[in-house]
């Protein structure tokens, strides 16, 4: 101590082994000092920073990120877990060829999550894709040739194995897609916009469905000229809704017979069939490439097509090459905050069997399949993120187990999702949802060609969802959706706001659509505003529809007996099925669901125990409620073609001014506000409508 008083005091001969292991103290306390200051990021536990731009020999700190995902991970699983673990993840595009991958052994513990996190302010882009280069502008005689004359010195092309890309995928089911400034480019095809119809069958009335006509083989006539110019094509593929209005298919031509203007597809056909009048169009069309936005890949020859809408330096091209782009598997305290996921021929996002992880502040963009699909686990979901141009639809929910009735616990609550199912139009719906006890809530859904929910199970909330311009492509379905099933019960569909769904050419669609005698549901306390059959329930027992708001609908309310009339051979055959699959009569369901014990007693087919009550129906149409389903449902207090006295008109208001007479038919008002998108740390903007 002395010696070291010694020096301290200025000493002019100090000892020159202690002032060594002063200096390394010195050396090591700063450098230990930088790294936890490094790695302090915003006090959130444990801290590490990925970066494109990073090295994965580093140490993953903020000043020396890892460079990749996987070097994050695999440092997280040898962390702490008694402390909250947060990855930043800092401004960038993180190419995936593969699915980034989580097991259980990269789970956090509750309280103490593992999140990935992108940098406050920073825009971090997850993508599955290859960028596409040096462009070249067509100088093939016999290319131009098959073109439009305008595509001169406009359409470009490259070799796409100089980009080491030669796997393709199937034109049926999708495959190779070409994204140009972050928007989804168009596979070549005719019309440009718009259908056109099949104006004879070759084959006809080999096919009968409840009286409609059709033809079981795909050889049938089509209208004008156009396939003339296509004499060159090989590899020509038609997408159309062939016999109903609710089911496409993508479909491969095998020959056209451009004299009798016959078109035949390569089987197996279409399993409804072909019916007169429906529509198609014809894609995956070389001369057919003759306008800007559209691309077209020749298979044979790897040669990729593209007429750009703005010039091609101007932005990024890009196909898709990932079928995936994160994979989670027996996951639990995860949590995935503010990456922008785009650009994968499949699913972005697969959860199977997680606990408490979450989807939070994504954009999910500009991909071949869905946004987000969970099954099985409990207690996930997907919160305020923004999902759009969708291959398929949005966010699948699969969780609980419906014979003992055990919730599942998934949410999807405050997401936007727009402009989805632009690949496959039909049985592809915004937010699916299936099993016990999860919940879609506060979410908006728009501009959507097919089915905004639709939910399978029991015991599901279905709330505070604005939903509008949906079925844009279907007629006979529902914005919310479920059929076929007289067990799936305990839905509660409540405080949503649906409006302006008319269907395909306005040629009438459904709101909330209970089909082929679902049973069981809740609907109250929602506004309908402009909605063909707005409350629709096809046949099924036991819902009611009570305390909503019905305006310029046409009409309100739909009931019918269909299951003792023309559906008559669903009860005896997939309604039976159902009903025997589900333990209905043991004492858990008994308790749960006890109009369902005795069934088979009463009635199966007969709508009965339907309830309307409390409603109120303005300027539009009250009901088509079918002859032989008005005895068996019990109507009360509605209030129907008379003015509530809204306080503006709608849809500037939907509130009752206080002296409304419809309160004293024990009216409760709906809390229009509380309705749809909010606010939270991951949205601090709602968007413009």
């Amino acid at each position: 101590m002395k010696e070291e008083y010694a020096v301290s005091s200025g000493d002019s001969h100090p000892n020159p082994a202690f002032c060594r292991i002063s200096s390394l103290s010195f050396l090591i306390a700063t450098v230990l000092i930088s790294m936890l200051i490094e790695n302090r990021g915003h006090g959130e536990g444990i801290e590490f920073f990925v970066s494109p731009q990073g090295n994965d020999a580093h140490a993953g700190t903020m000043v020396q990120p890892f460079r990749t995902l996987e070097a994050a991970r695999d440092t997280v699983r040898r962390s702490d877990h008694s402390r909250k673990v947060v990855v930043w993840l800092r401004a960038g595009v993180y190419e995936r060829e593969n699915p980034f991958e989580l097991t259980d052994e990269d789970s956090g513990t509750q309280g103490n999550p593992v999140v990935y996190r992108a940098w406050p302010g920073e825009e971090v882009r997850m993508v599955g894709g290859v960028e596409i280069k040096d462009w070249k502008f067509v100088k093939d005689e016999a290319i131009l040739a098959r073109l439009v004359p305008e595509a001169s010195g406009n359409v470009l092309q490259v070799d796409l194995k100089d980009a080491d890309i030669s796997d393709y995928g199937q034109v049926k089911n999708g495959g190779i897609e070409l994204f140009f400034d972050d928007q989804p480019m168009t596979l070549s095809r005719w019309p440009n916009n718009g259908l056109v119809t099949i104006m004879d069958l070759v084959e006809p009335n080999t096919v009968n469905i409840w009286g409609i006509m059709g033809s079981q083989t795909g050889k049938f006539i089509y209208e004008g000229d156009r396939p003339n110019r296509w004499f060159d094509e090989n590899d020509i593929w038609v997408h159309g809704y062939w016999f109903w209005e609710w089911a496409d298919e993508r479909q491969k031509v095998e020959s056209i017979d451009t004299e009798n203007r016959i078109v035949t597809i390569v089987p197996p056909y279409h399993n409804y069939g072909y019916r007169i009048g429906q529509w198609f169009y014809w894609f995956n069309i070389l001369a057919e490439l003759d306008t800007p936005g559209e691309w077209f890949l020749d298979r044979e020859s790897d040669l990729l097509y593209f007429w750009p809408p703005k010039p091609i330096e101007s932005n990024r091209a890009i196909v898709s090459a990932s079928n995936g782009l994160l994979v989670l598997d027996g996951v639990s305290h995860v949590f995935i905050e503010g990456v922008i996921i785009e650009t994968c021929r499949g699913t972005a996002i697969t959860m199977k069997d997680c606990e408490h992880v979450k989807i939070a502040g994504c954009v999910l963009r500009n991909l071949g399949s869905k946004a987000i699909y969970v099954d099985g686990g409990h207690n996930s979901g997907v919160v305020s993120c923004h999902i759009y141009q969708t291959g398929d639809g949005g966010i699948e929910l699969r969780g609980g187990d419906r014979p003992s009735l055990t919730p599942g616990g998934h949410y999807a609550d405050n997401n936007h999702i727009h402009h989805c199912s632009r690949w496959n139009r039909t049985y592809t719906p915004g937010i699916a949802v299936d099993g016990v006890g999860n919940s879609v809530t506060h979410n908006l859904i728009n501009d959507a060609p097919y089915i905004a929910v639709q939910f399978c199970g029991n015991d599901h909330t279905i709330a505070f969802n604005e939903i509008h311009n949906v079925c844009l492509g279907s007629n006979n379905v529902g914005a919310i959706y479920a059929g076929r099933d007289w067990t799936m019960r305990g839905t509660t569909i409540e405080y949503n706001y649906l409006h302006d769904i008319t269907g395909f050419q306005g040629n009438g669609c459904r709101g909330v659509h209970l089909d082929d005698m679902f049973s069981g549901t809740l609907i109250y306390g929602n506004i309908f505003y402009r909605v063909a059959n707005a409350a629709f329930i096809g046949g099924g027992r036991d819902c009611i529809v009570e305390n909503n708001i019905f305006v310029e609908c046409q009409p309100s309310l739909h009931i019918d007996a269909r299951g003792m009339d023309w559906a008559s051979g669903a009860v005896e055959g997939i309604m039976m099925d159902h009903l025997n699959a589900m333990p209905y009569t043991s004492e858990l369901w008994r308790q749960r669901y006890p109009d369902l014990v005795t069934i088979l007693e009463d009635e199966p087919a007969a709508p009965k125990g339907n309830i309307v009550s409390r409603n109120i129906s303005w300027k539009g149409r009250w009901d088509d409620v079918a002859n032989l389903a008005r005895p068996y449902i019990t109507f009360s207090n509605n209030w129907v073609d008379q003015d509530p006295l809204f306080e503006k008109s709608p849809p500037e208001s939907f509130d009752l001014q206080d002296e409304s007479p419809v309160f004293q038919l024990g009216f409760q008002q709906i809390q229009f506000e509380e309705i749809g998108l909010y606010e939270d740390e991951y949205r601090n903007l709602l968007p413009e409508q």
